[in-house]
């Protein structure tokens, strides 16, 4: 997860049959992201731990669409809308229950990797017409703010 980088990872996609997944968005992964950006995403570090039969048992907010990609479909990436904001409850690595009250990007990243662990993967809820590459996004549409983007692909 950290020599690709990527924020999560979850178990079965590294061929292991378990309700688990690691999430950490270090503050190096956001350097090259402009502070507009950032503001926008609503993304801060999120220390590394471990989330156990994790259910999403709430949402609020209008979904939000950015660009998301993954470990499991590397290069690639997509518009995907999802809930600004989520209550996750879990256990820790240690067993001990856990509500998680998440917004912003951290609300998104747990959204993909529990998404995972139900059989789910972003291409699944994208949009599809805009599905690109890492290349192409960072050529065409890393200085552009989503509504931009969501205007040129209608």
């Amino acid at each position: 997860m950290r020599d690709a980088p990527g924020v999560g990872l979850a178990a079965p996609q590294v061929g292991m049959s378990l309700q688990l997944a690691v999430i950490e968005d270090r503050a190096e992964y956001s350097k090259d992201v402009s502070a507009e950006q950032l503001l926008e995403r609503q993304r801060k570090p999120v220390p590394f731990h471990v989330i156990i039969n994790p259910k999403v048992v709430s949402t609020s907010g209008a979904p939000v669409e950015f660009f998301e990609g993954c470990l499991s479909l590397a290069g690639f990436c997509a518009l995907v809308p999802r809930s600004r904001a989520v209550r996750v409850e879990c256990l820790d690595e240690k067993g001990t229950p856990r509500v998680i009250e998440a917004s912003g990007w951290y609300a998104r990243i747990l959204q993909h990797e529990i998404d995972h662990l139900n059989g789910t993967i972003y291409i699944d809820r994208m949009h599809s017409r805009s599905l690109t590459t890492l290349e192409n996004l960072t050529r065409f549409w890393k200085n552009k703010s989503i509504q931009e983007v969501c205007d040129a692909l209608k």
